[in-house]
């Protein structure tokens, strides 16, 4: 933990599980891609640890080799069936409590907030419409080429902001969101909103845990 208070310039916030929940079918996505593939020729061996975008991008490789020309193809309906079940999902999702108000105090305090999150843009605006009128940057993965926990993720995001990343937070909620802070030298924040518990944030080099992104307000001068 910080023995002092922190000066930030900005603040970048995951979305799935720090600012919001979203209930995504998951294993449902996961088997609308191996479905997908195997129509291809494709299988899935040896994706069982691969997140689902990962797993669209190998199996693009593998259909490339095999067949090609058809990767194109077969990437952009991946990803609509994954855009499809987050849609889905975002109907019955919701912003956590205090989201807006804390968004809105770091903007009078003059720190600078982005979001930068795995899933696309409609989803995002689905649970949150008015993200633009709280965050300064939302970086999706539809506008990036690399997404975390490549470091290019959040240096977008920054980039944007106009922040150096040693004057900057990243706060999350997964394990990859500690480490793509701490990749870019930002401090790393850990919240308990989501799907991992202290000791997996820990392990991964949270400098703080919060049980929720509200609480980040508390810690600054």
């Amino acid at each position: 933990m910080p023995d002092r208070m922190l000066r930030l310039e900005a603040v970048v916030f995951d979305f799935d599980g720090t600012l919001a929940l979203l209930n995504i079918d998951f294993r449902a996505m996961r088997r609308d891609i191996v479905d997908l593939a195997s129509s291809y020729g494709i299988g899935d061996d040896g994706m069982e640890r691969l997140f689902v975008l990962e797993m669209i991008e190998e199996m693009s490789r593998r259909i490339g080799r095999k067949s090609p020309g058809r990767q194109g193809a077969f990437s952009d309906l991946a990803l609509r069936r994954v855009a499809d079940r987050e849609l889905a999902g975002a109907a019955y999702s919701f912003l956590f409590p205090d989201v807006r108000k804390m968004l809105a105090e770091l903007r009078r305090r003059g720190i600078k907030t982005g979001v930068l999150t795995r899933n696309c843009l409609e989803a995002v605006r689905a649970v949150f419409p008015d993200i633009g009128n709280y965050s300064d940057a939302v970086v999706t993965r539809d506008d990036t080429e690399r997404v975390k926990p490549h470091p290019d993720h959040i240096r977008a995001v920054l980039r944007l902001l106009d922040a150096e990343p040693s004057t900057s937070a990243m706060v999350g909620d997964h394990p990859m969101d500690i480490r793509v802070g701490k990749a870019v030298g930002a401090l790393a924040v850990g919240v308990l909103t989501g799907y991992s518990a202290a000791a997996d944030l820990r392990e991964a080099g949270a400098d703080l845990i919060l049980e929720r992104a509200a609480e980040i307000t508390c810690w600054l001068e």
